[in-house]
């Protein structure tokens, strides 16, 4: 079983912002395999689905993105898996708007929920989808700018990236996350 966290804020507040990229992907990836993540457990809102013959668990935290670490914990020991089974779906200031990569372990990268994530389960070599949100003017403060909404020229590409997040969580159960870094990870 896999576990598919995608990392957010809670709250119509939030929803469109740059920081709940992966609460997006994890939708996407639940409107195409048609299964509600409506389910209040574990600190998040869960839900489950089939890919080919293995099963998933999709997870919002409900916790706000500097806590996402309990809720992950409390889900892995809830489905009794490891981290080896967890997947995290997040924004990524590093990466140019509108792509994605996929990687195995490393560090926070100063991302707050990926810290949090980190300290809980004790662990970073999680796989994780990181979708680019580009980064902020020079003269932008960087919390303003991920918890801010993806302007007007910037909405088909973030939904460009929301969508090829949803097949690369897709890969990566099918055919493993080496797989998908040789396909998703191009340049």
């Amino acid at each position: 079983m896999k576990i598919i966290v995608g990392l957010g804020n809670p709250g119509r507040k939030y929803e469109r912002t740059r920081h709940n990229a992966g609460f997006m992907a994890v939708d996407e990836l639940a409107k195409s395999l048609r299964a509600d993540i409506t389910q209040e457990k574990h600190h998040a809102l869960i839900g489950k689905a089939r890919v080919d013959s293995g099963e998933i668990v999709l997870a919002k935290p409900q916790t706000y993105m500097n806590e996402s670490g309990r809720a992950v914990g409390a889900i892995l020991r809830g489905t009794y898996t490891t981290v080896s089974d967890l997947i995290v779906v997040h924004d990524e200031l590093d990466l140019p708007l509108g792509s994605v990569r996929v990687k195995i372990g490393g560090g926070h990268g100063g991302h707050n929920g990926l810290r949090s994530i980190i300290e809980h389960v004790g662990a970073s070599d999680f796989i994780r989808v990181r979708i680019g949100i580009g980064r902020p003017t020079p003269n932008m403060d960087s919390a303003g700018y991920v918890l801010g909404s993806f302007s007007a020229d910037e909405r088909e590409a973030a939904a460009g990236a929301v969508e090829k997040a949803a097949e690369a969580i897709t890969a990566i159960v099918r055919e493993g996350p080496a797989r998908a870094m040789n396909i998703f990870n191009q340049k």
